[in-house]
């Protein structure tokens, strides 16, 4: 059966002081999400974790709240605006203020030949990965805008760089992200708001594990395609993410970091 996550070299992360500041993080119920929200609370942040799915969202935020993390959770659709402005202001009315965002919720969406995808599909993810990620940075902006300060992290993906067959809806949103991305990083740099991206490869979350339970021969292909010849831990990415909402980025503005073991610069 293949490994997720073969031994790899012990690393030390540098630790930040996050003491009094807040962040909220979109799909935070699991995967890369939760790790970061988790980061974030480690840090000294006071979290909002938000995501659709009302069980797993329970649980997470337990999980934090038991370790002593001054944390919220908080329904929300991110393809429904009027949810996303009642996010924001749901996390101001907790904790006064937001200074830190990582727009993760996603999905995969269709994975089928071009010509089948349908409108109603097409629109679905679209509505979550694209339309979602621009609501999301439109309340959150307002809120820092009236700060003077924030620092706001987009979820693309390595199909926001690349192509790939049959995912064709997929690929857009995330190439839309970079755009977004791109135009708010310089439309607020001179706000004291810094906006950036990252760009994940392979990493270790359920929706993987579930296929390498299914389908293993596939994990040592996906595996084996890595330069680094695992997947990424969610601790990597979250770590990319604490990073760019950091003053350790403080002069970087509008950026995709690429987070994939190597795979891009093959």
């Amino acid at each position: 059966m293949s490994k997720l996550n073969p031994s790899r070299a012990k690393t030390m992360n540098p630790t930040y002081n996050f003491n009094g500041q807040v962040a909220l993080v979109t799909g935070a119920s699991s995967g890369l999400g939760f790790a970061t929200a988790k980061a974030f609370a480690e840090a000294g942040a006071r979290v909002v974790l938000s995501s659709d799915d009302a069980k797993k969202l329970s649980a997470s935020t337990a999980e934090l709240l038991a370790a002593g993390h001054d944390v919220r959770g908080i329904m929300c659709d991110v393809a429904d605006e009027g949810q996303v402005a009642s996010l924001v202001e749901q996390t101001v009315n907790a904790f006064g203020r937001l200074d830190m965002a990582f727009n993760n919720a996603g999905i995969q969406g269709p994975h089928e030949p071009f010509t089948a995808t349908s409108g109603a599909a097409y629109d679905a993810v679209s509505g979550i990965n694209l339309r979602g990620v621009w609501a999301c940075m439109k309340h959150e902006l307002l809120q820092m805008e009236k700060q003077g300060s924030g620092a706001v992290v987009n979820c693309s993906s390595l199909g926001g760089l690349v192509g790939q067959s049959e995912r064709a809806a997929y690929h857009a949103t995330k190439h839309g992200v970079l755009g977004l991305t791109k135009s708010a990083g310089v439309e607020y740099a001179a706000r004291g708001i810094r906006v950036n991206a990252v760009c994940p490869g392979v990493f270790d979350t359920p929706m993987l594990a579930g296929m390498r339970d299914a389908k293993p021969e596939v994990m040592d292909k996906i595996v084996n395609a890595q330069p680094i010849k695992r997947v990424g831990a969610a601790e990597e990415l979250a770590a990319a993410v604490l990073w760019l909402c950091s003053p350790a980025s403080s002069f970087v503005i509008g950026s995709g970091l690429v987070v994939d073991g190597g795979f891009t610069a093959q």
